[in-house]
């Protein structure tokens, strides 16, 4: 089983861009059943506020010092990249806001639910707010999504109400800054090389059968020699 281990932000283009790539990957490698995906999470901006203040064109713009206009095209091509994967991408009418309860809530998918049901959720959550153009700080809108993917409405509004899996949030973000990253998406594979950014998705075939020939490696070195051991009914002579 190869184990990825990905920091995102549900707010972050290029995480639902270079995630959606990546399963693509692992769908065309038929190694669907063979790889385990670990979420993390990763704020852009965790002091952004609740409430949606800005409109997206605008703090693009701002944020990038270009002009309103050359902030459109930057996001109009980021969007094409969406719809180049058959996401539906409308980047530029996302609404704005504090991402961490919706960390939160994948944290609770984490703890509690199958990995099924975190994959359905973290899509669900990306699809939200870039396509459905949701407002990820709104608990309801939390809430309908959690209960859509099979998660239970009552624990939901527990964990939304409090601020549960809150430290857990801020152990990704430590361990993220820990490693030294600095932009989303990152992508570590198996602990023994990262890919920081959304590659294509024949960069992402070519990660992982690097991984894969790795593994290998190693289970034939490992199988080349015979290791001694003792178990109930003895132990393995000389």
């Amino acid at each position: 089983m190869m184990t990825l281990t990905i920091w995102s932000d549900f707010a972050c283009p290029y995480c639902y861009i270079g995630e959606t790539r990546l399963q693509k990957a692992i769908e065309e490698l038929g190694l669907r059943d063979d790889v385990r995906i670990d979420f993390r999470a990763f704020e852009l901006d965790p002091t952004a506020p609740k409430e949606v203040t800005t409109n997206t064109p605008e703090r693009f713009a701002a944020k990038y010092r270009l002009s309103l206009e050359g902030a459109k095209k930057q996001i109009e091509e980021i969007s094409q990249l969406g719809r180049e994967l058959g996401i539906d991408f409308r980047y530029a009418t996302t609404q704005y806001s504090n991402t961490r309860d919706a960390h939160r809530l994948m944290k609770l998918a984490e703890a509690k639910y199958d990995r099924d049901t975190v994959g359905r959720l973290n899509e669900a959550l990306f699809a939200a707010y870039f396509t459905e153009n949701l407002v990820l700080s709104d608990h309801e809108v939390l809430l309908a999504k959690g209960v859509e993917v099979g998660m239970d409405e009552k624990e939901i509004r527990e964990v939304l109400e409090s601020d549960k899996y809150d430290d857990e949030v801020r152990l990704d973000e430590r361990e993220a800054a820990m490693r030294g990253v600095r932009g989303v998406p990152y992508i570590d594979f198996g602990g023994h090389f990262a890919v920081p950014g959304a590659m294509t998705v024949e960069g992402f075939r070519s990660a992982l059968e690097r991984e894969l020939k790795r593994q290998q490696k190693e289970n034939e070195d490992f199988t080349g020699e015979r290791p001694h051991a003792c178990g109930p009914d003895g132990c393995q002579l000389l």
